[in-house]
């Protein structure tokens, strides 16, 4: 379903800032999101001691959600296109914030499993939803900006949880329960601000022209471009996904550090990923303007440069607990996130009618195929006592993305021209 925009409800005029504030809204949203994600990683010795749980079983549930989330990108990503973001918005994000509240109700291992399939499923629809709302609102050479300040809530949503948590959590083992809830919560009033800022049609994008309405989604998802997509965010998820659900646990139990130490210094790591975030995008608008290269090519520079950082993470198989081993973090992490909104914004290059399915598509292949990579880190951090080959590969998996679009995205492009 894709209405055509009636004047009558469309109301006044929005000035110019009103799209960025939009954008402002949509990272308040990925905030929400890594908040309720994130309260397990925060609390994950805890809960893991209180249900007597093992390094694999804790993987099992990142598993869990993982391929529950594969399941709701596939199915929001084509909802997306089909209904209206005003309304399917905001009850994917009512649905995950009723499930992070849920999670503190739980007594065990399987209902918790269970809160985090729910979670996962709902979260899922947050990214075709909040892609479909840019592609919207921005133009072409503003869209990995906007992109960047859409991620960037990540990077803030994992910044403030830790505090957060610190101060919710009590010296009870059982305290994150409150704190679950607490999180939890916080997403419903997004809702409201959602329906306060926005009208019903002012996101819905006019009809495409006949050569782009005929392009079916089949010829996408064959296409090499596709595919060197699926392949890069392969690499990317890889490295962020395995740093965000392992790196407290791998400072706790791998360096040593207490409890506070370990999560005060995850929040500077998501400085770190914001700080790199943002800067992705105002180093991709200043290549477009300075050295007058198409929005496409500053994207690919700024993703190898972003591969680059993450390489540091081989730096953590030598360095024992100390600065220099936080510093080569902290690189990693501006690294990792500054990779993501690269990829949204080549995404968005592949079709201006399927946004949404294409959206879901790959995230649903990318979850699917990396979700066990967490089952099979912690078997290796069972069986060897030590987190520090895994993480070291994750750093270097984003390379090949950089690999898959040279022979893929660049292959098709010359085959296009014969």
């Amino acid at each position: 379903m894709n209405p055509t925009i009636d004047p009558i409800e469309s109301g006044p005029k929005r000035s110019a800032s009103w799209k960025w504030y939009l954008c402002g809204l949509l990272l308040l949203a990925t905030t929400i999101n890594y908040m309720d994600r994130q309260t397990l990683a925060n609390a994950a010795t805890r809960v893991t001691t209180e249900f007597q749980l093992s390094q694999e079983q804790y993987g099992d549930l990142e598993l869990a959600f993982g391929w529950a989330f594969a399941a709701g990108s596939l199915i929001f990503g084509f909802l997306a296109d089909r209904f209206r973001v005003y309304w399917l918005y905001p009850i994917v994000l009512t649905g995950w914030s009723l499930m992070g509240i849920a999670s503190a109700h739980t007594d065990g291992y399987w209902p918790l499993l269970s809160c985090r399939i729910l979670l996962g499923f709902f979260e899922a629809g947050h990214w075709p939803c909040a892609l479909k709302t840019t592609f919207a609102l921005l133009e072409p050479k503003d869209r990995t900006m906007g992109n960047s300040v859409l991620q960037s809530g990540a990077s803030i949503g994992a910044i403030v949880t830790p505090p957060l948590m610190i101060w919710l959590m009590t010296d009870d083992i059982s305290s994150w329960r409150f704190a679950f809830q607490v999180i939890g919560a916080i997403g419903l009033l997004w809702v409201v601000l959602w329906f306060l800022s926005i009208r019903k049609t002012e996101l819905d994008v006019p009809m495409p022209a006949a050569n782009a309405a005929s392009e079916s989604t089949w010829s996408l998802i064959l296409s090499r471009r596709f595919w060197a997509l699926a392949i890069l965010i392969l690499g990317a998820q890889t490295c962020w996904h395995l740093f965000r659900v392992w790196l407290p646990k791998f400072l706790q139990e791998g360096r040593g550090y207490p409890e506070t130490e370990a999560l005060a210094f995850n929040s500077f790591y998501y400085i770190g990923t914001d700080i790199g975030c943002i800067t992705a995008g105002f180093v991709s608008l200043w290549l477009v303007r300075k050295f007058a290269v198409s929005a496409h090519v500053a994207r690919r520079r700024v993703y190898a440069g972003a591969c680059f950082l993450t390489s540091f993470s081989v730096l953590l198989l030598w360095l024992p607990k100390g600065w220099p081993l936080m510093g080569a973090i902290l690189v990693v992490g501006a690294g990792a996130l500054a990779l993501f909104p690269c990829y949204y914004s080549f995404v968005q290059e592949l079709s201006t009618r399927h946004v949404g399915k294409l959206t879901g598509l790959l995230s649903t292949w990318v979850w699917a195929v990396s979700s066990p990579m967490h089952k099979f880190f912690g078997r290796l951090v069972d069986e060897t006592g030590s987190f520090d080959l895994g993480m070291a590969m994750a750093g270097l998996a984003p390379w090949i993305g950089v690999i898959a679009m040279a022979f893929l995205w660049d292959r098709e492009k010359e085959k296009a021209t014969e």
